[in-house]
């Protein structure tokens, strides 16, 4: 089983919690973003877009740069691979407890070959 440090995790997973921050995410993951084009879908303030960022930040899924008075936010993908390994172990579980579900139907679907009738005499 892949073990990691739960701190981190919790942080990614609390970072993912949130609608708002997934949605995002989903923006950097096509380009780095200002963070007045980060709130500008949600009609919120800048200061509430901030708070957003500032906990995906905390999670390692951000990284902003300040260029003159604009943050630019950019995707850190890194943190997304190790939730993404801890998921596997589930991922694996839930694969091969399918594949089993998946052949038990085959076999109850699967013709079968037709039984010897006996007449009541005793002789087939």
């Amino acid at each position: 089983m892949v073990e990691h440090d739960s701190l981190p995790l919790d942080t990614i997973f609390h970072a993912l919690g949130d609608a708002t921050r997934r949605a995002m995410l989903g923006e950097l993951a096509a380009a780095p973003r200002s963070v007045g084009e980060l709130a500008e879908p949600f009609a919120m303030s800048l200061a509430a877009a901030s708070k957003h960022i500032k906990v995906l930040e905390k999670a390692g899924l951000v990284r902003r740069e300040v260029r003159g008075r604009t943050h630019m936010c950019s995707l850190d993908p890194a943190p997304l691979m190790t939730a993404d390994q801890w998921l596997g172990v589930y991922r694996r579980f839930w694969t091969g407890r399918l594949d089993t579900l998946e052949q038990l139907l085959r076999a109850e679907d699967a013709p079968r070959p037709p039984r010897a009738v006996f007449d009541q005499s005793g002789s087939s």
